[in-house]
Order: structure tokens, then C-alpha cells, then sequence
């Protein structure tokens, strides 16, 4: 994993200082891989105790005992789906019973697939929907009421994607994570009185697992539309999410701070030159 040090270094962190999170307890969903694992990872170096969330109990299991490994600190993991109302209840009950508070949650768990606007169906923009606007509400309903209000403080970071200026050939997903920064900012002004701060990460192209899914020419051309013309390392997420899970995190109640190597000021035309295949259109991706 990208930012991890060899030997007794391996539990400090690269860019914080020491105890930053002393005390703190965090929940992270979808955190048994790519960014969610290296958000979970950051967190626990930072002096958090940590449980990753996620469908899948061998993956997780599988990421607590890499974190463990490097010695980082306290990790656990939960296995719940957080488009249920009742999972979402369950996973933050669960953390209360094992570390009797819950100070920060990371709405990590999303996804989407690769397809023009046109040929999605009502299926599967519903899926995309549930799992990235209605479980990061679920999630957040769950910790408020639980956790955070009763406790008068507490952060809540949501993970959505840049660019912002639309997602051709992932319009479904587009639509769901404005959906979650306009929510990010309702859910920041509600819930400021009672101590809790709201706040989103949106991520551009980062180098994970995740982009092995996708079409070749879509993967090869990953790091031609970032003007910085490189993906993102999972750390420097990590370090993003760390950050506003700090107590300076406070000051960006209600934002969404992008960090995508300007993705967000990349116009031209689509799609973008080497995308499109012998026939001149872009690629789906099958779905499994």
C-alpha cells in the first residue's frame, strides 16, 4: 500500500504528528479495500480505534490483519450493508458495544459501472442510488442519532467523486454524488447546533483495485484526463480524510474539498483521444 514505512515506523504517520486522534473512535464503511482501507489505515496511525465495514467478511477480515500487521494500532471490522436502514443501525450499535463511543464516520462504501446515460437501466441507476445516496444517509442518520447527538460533538466525512462539471459514461453515478454533496451541505447546517460536523471528500482518479474493473482503454486513459497527468496515490486520500476527521476539521463544516490533480478544470472533447474503440464509441463495461 502507497505511504506505508518499513519496520518500527510502520504505525507513524507520514505527515501528522503523533496522537493527533488519541482517544477518538472511527467507523469506516467500504473499508476492506482501496480508499476506505487507507482512510482506516491513516485513522488508526493517527491514534484512532478503528472498524471497517463493508459486505464482504473475508475481505475485511483480510484488511484488519494487514493494519494489524504493521503494527498501526487498534482495528476491528463489522460486516453489515449500509442500503438497510436496520444494517446501518446495527453497524454503529455494534461499534458502541465494542468501544463505547463513536467519534467519526467515513462514508467510504460506493461504487457505480461504466456505461453512456442511455443504455442504463432503471436497475441499475437504482442500485448506483441506494448504495451511494441512500446508505451514506443511512449511515449518517444511524451515527447522529446513536452516537454523535447524544455525545454533543462528533464528524461525519462523505467520500464523492469529482469531476463536477459532469461524468460521461457514469451519469448514474454523477447524479448520486451531487445528490450526497448537496445533502453533505443540508446535513452540516442541521446538525452544526448540535456539535457534529459535516464535511465530503471528492475524489478524482486514484490508483486502487477498483480500476481493474474497468475497460482497458478506459484504465489506460485513466491518468491522460488529470492535468497533474498522474492517479492519485491512496495515501494522499488517507491523509485528506485524516485531516478533516482532525480537530481542524471543524472549519470545513458543510465543504467539499476535491482533491482529483485538478481534474475539475479538465474541458475537451469526449470522448477524450484513445477512449473510444475501432468503431468510435466508448466502451461498457460488463457487468458481472
Amino acid at each position: 500500500m502507497n505511504g506505508v514505512r518499513e519496520g518500527s515506523e510502520a504505525q507513524q504517520s507520514e505527515v501528522f504528528a503523533p496522537g493527533l486522534l488519541d482517544g477518538r473512535v472511527a467507523l469506516v464503511t467500504g473499508g476492506g479495500t482501496g480508499l476506505g482501507k487507507a482512510s482506516a489505515l491513516e485513522l488508526v496511525r493517527c491514534g484512532a480505534a478503528v472498524t471497517i465495514a463493508g459486505r464482504r467478511g473475508e475481505v475485511l477480515e483480510e484488511a484488519a490483519a494487514e493494519i494489524a500487521g504493521l503494527g498501526a494500532g487498534v482495528v476491528d471490522w463489522v460486516v453489515g450493508d449500509v442500503r438497510e436502514r436496520g444494517e446501518a443501525l446495527r453497524l454503529v450499535e455494534s461499534t458502541l458495544e465494542r468501544r463505547g463511543r463513536l467519534d467519526v464516520l467515513v462514508n467510504n462504501a460506493g461504487g457505480q459501472f461504466f456505461s453512456p446515460a442511455e443504455l442504463i437501466a432503471a436497475k441499475g441507476w437504482r442500485a448506483v442510488w441506494r448504495l451511494n445516496v441512500e446508505g451514506m444517509l443511512n449511515m449518517s442518520e444511524a451515527a447522529f442519532e446513536l452516537a454523535l447527538a447524544p455525545a454533543g460533538a462528533g464528524t461525519i466525512v462523505n467520500v464523492t467523486l469529482s469531476p463536477h462539471n459532469g461524468m460521461p459514461g457514469m451519469a448514474h453515478s454523477g447524479s448520486a454524488r451531487a445528490t450526497v454533496e448537496a445533502l453533505t451541505r443540508e446535513l452540516a447546517q442541521r446538525w452544526e447546533p448540535a456539535g457534529v460536523t459535516v464535511s465530503a471528500v471528492a475524489a478524482g482518479h486514484f490508483d486502487t483495485e477498483v480500476l481493474s474493473k474497468y475497460p482497458a482503454s478506459v484504465r489506460a486513459g485513466a491518468s491522460r484526463t488529470v492535468p497533474l497527468q498522474r492517479l492519485g496515490t491512496v495515501a494522499e486520500h488517507a491523509w485528506l480524510v485524516a485531516l478533516l476527521a482532525s480537530p481542524l476539521g471543524r472549519a470545513f463544516g458543510g465543504s467539499t474539498v476535491t482533491l482529483d490533480g485538478a481534474r475539475d478544470n479538465w474541458c475537451g472533447p469526449w470522448p477524450p483521444p484513445g477512449l473510444a474503440d475501432e468503431s468510435g464509441e466508448v466502451p461498457t463495461e460488463e457487468r458481472r
